[in-house]
């Protein structure tokens, strides 16, 4: 009789079976972990961008109303008052003939900018203080060594040494404006902050020199 040798298929057993589901859980939650942190900074990096898209709309607004800065409508000097986070002038910023005081300033993480419309007749008087704000700009992180205006005379960019101006600076030495702005929506998070700068030319200051 011939014998038949029969060939003995070799399985794999319950611990090597444990041990290959337990490398594919490994994977696959390191695989999640990865996906979650990936979809998370892509996330961050979007909404980063959008901030600093509606930031660059409330730059533009604000370099329109500096740029265009006039004498007021009881005849005061275009640019009222100026520091490092705050500039006051005097524009008609919505295209009504009327000349309003504008206040641009920071209040928190946002860029303010506060609305007075003349009030009386002959003479025309600003009442102090804001009649309306407006938020021109969100998720501002300027620190108090980084200001948001900078100031710079007739002379630049010739004169270097002498702007952007410092110390006590007249109003009515000012023909151009820059506004730096540094943007993060969670500063404790990357990405580093974007930072965002525009230089406006009051372009009716022209007429004082």
């Amino acid at each position: 009789m011939i014998k038949k040798e029969r060939k003995k298929i070799k399985g794999i057993t319950l611990v090597e079976m444990m041990v290959a589901i337990a490398i594919l859980a490994i994977g696959m939650e390191g695989f999640t972990l990865l996906f979650i942190r990936a979809w998370k900074t892509n996330s961050f990096t979007l909404e980063m961008g959008q901030a600093s898209m509606a930031v660059s709309q409330g730059v533009s607004k604000m370099g329109n109303y500096i740029r265009g800065a006039r004498t007021a409508d009881n005849g005061v000097y275009p640019v009222d008052s100026i520091s490092d986070n705050s500039l006051t002038i005097y524009s008609d910023y919505d295209k009504d003939g009327i000349t309003e005081r504008l206040h641009f300033y920071k209040n928190g993480q946002n860029i303010i900018m506060g609305i007075r419309d003349p009030s009386g007749t002959m003479p025309k008087i600003y009442v102090s203080g804001d009649q309306q704000t407006i938020t021109l700009a969100s998720h501002i992180v300027n620190d108090a060594s980084t200001p948001i205006f900078y100031y710079y005379n007739k002379n630049y960019p010739g004169d270097m040494s002498n702007n952007p101006m410092t110390g006590t600076i007249g109003v009515s030495d000012i023909r151009l404006v820059k506004i730096f702005l540094k943007i993060n929506i969670n500063p404790n998070r990357a990405p580093d902050n974007i930072e965002m700068q525009s230089f406006v030319e009051m372009r009716n200051l022209n007429d004082y020199d």
